[in-house]
C-alpha cells in the first residue's frame, strides 16, 4: 500500500512538473508547430505527446532522461524550421508540395488521386469556403498543411446583393450527376431530367463514354459542368510553399 502510494505521488509530481515544460517548449517552438502542423511539425508533437505520456505512466523512467529530450526536440524542430528557411529545397523535402485541384472549373483527376483525395474531400472543402459550384472556381489548392485556398473566377468576385440591388435569384448550388462513372439518378429526378437528357447533354460534348467523367454537376439554371478523367489542354499553374 505503501508503495502504491508513493508511485501515485510520483506520477502527480511529475504531471505537475512536466506539463508546465511542455507548454513553454511549445511556446518555444512557435505558433507552426501546434497550428498548421505541416507533416515535420505534426511527427514532432506525435514524439512529444508519446514521450510526455510515458514519463508519466511509467515511474521506472527516470524524469530528468524525459526533461533532456524535450528540450533535445524543441531545439531540433527550431533549427528545422530556421533550416527551412534558408534553404527552400530543405523546405520541399520536409513538407508537402502545395497541389492544384481545380483548375478553370475542371476536377484534376491525377493531383487528386496523387494526395489521395477524393471528390468528395475536395467538394465539402469547396463548400466549407461557402462554393457550391465548382464552375465558379478559377484555380482551388490544397496546402501543405491540407486546408484549401480558392480563387474564384473574375465574374464570380464577391459582391453583395446589396450592392448590385437585385433580387436573390435562384441559388448559386451544383449537385453531382455523374461520379467517376456513376450516374445519380436521384439527382437527375429532382430536377425533372433523366439519363437520356444526360446522355444527350454528354453527346453534345463528343463524351459518349460515361467512363471517360470523373465528375459532373447540374446547376439550377439546367446547366452541366463535366470534368473528365484526362482533362487536355488546361494550364495548371505551378505553385510554392
Amino acid at each position: 500500500m505503501d508503495e502504491t502510494l508513493k508511485e501515485i505521488l510520483i506520477v502527480l509530481g511529475r504531471i505537475i512538473t512536466i506539463l508546465p515544460l511542455l507548454l513553454l517548449v511549445t511556446i518555444f517552438m512557435g505558433k507552426r508547430a501546434i497550428g498548421e502542423l505541416p507533416i515535420f511539425d505534426f511527427l514532432i508533437i506525435i514524439s512529444l505527446g508519446s514521450l510526455v505520456g510515458a514519463d508519466i505512466a511509467d515511474p521506472s523512467i527516470a524524469h530528468i532522461y524525459t526533461i533532456v529530450a524535450l528540450v533535445a526536440i524543441a531545439l531540433l524542430q527550431r533549427g528545422v524550421a530556421k533550416l527551412k528557411l534558408m534553404n527552400r529545397k530543405v523546405g520541399r523535402y520536409l513538407t508537402f508540395e502545395p497541389t492544384v485541384v481545380v483548375q478553370d472549373g475542371k476536377l484534376l483527376n491525377q493531383n487528386i488521386k496523387k494526395i489521395r483525395y477524393s471528390i468528395d474531400n475536395i467538394l465539402q472543402l469547396l463548400r466549407e469556403k461557402n462554393v457550391f459550384d465548382i464552375n465558379e472556381v478559377q484555380t482551388a489548392i490544397i496546402e501543405s498543411d491540407g486546408s484549401l485556398s480558392v480563387l474564384l473566377k473574375p465574374s464570380k468576385r464577391p459582391v453583395t446583393i446589396e450592392d448590385m440591388q437585385l433580387d436573390g435569384g435562384k441559388p448559386s448550388l451544383a449537385l453531382p450527376v455523374i461520379m467517376e462513372g456513376e450516374i445519380y439518378t436521384s439527382i437527375l429526378k429532382s430536377f425533372s431530367l433523366n439519363e437520356t437528357w444526360l446522355k444527350e447533354q454528354l453527346a453534345k460534348r463528343g463524351i459518349l463514354d460515361l467512363q471517360e467523367v470523373f465528375y459532373a454537376s447540374i446547376n439550377y439554371d439546367l446547366e452541366l459542368h463535366v470534368s473528365l478523367k484526362n482533362e487536355k489542354g488546361l494550364i495548371i499553374p505551378r505553385v510554392f510553399h
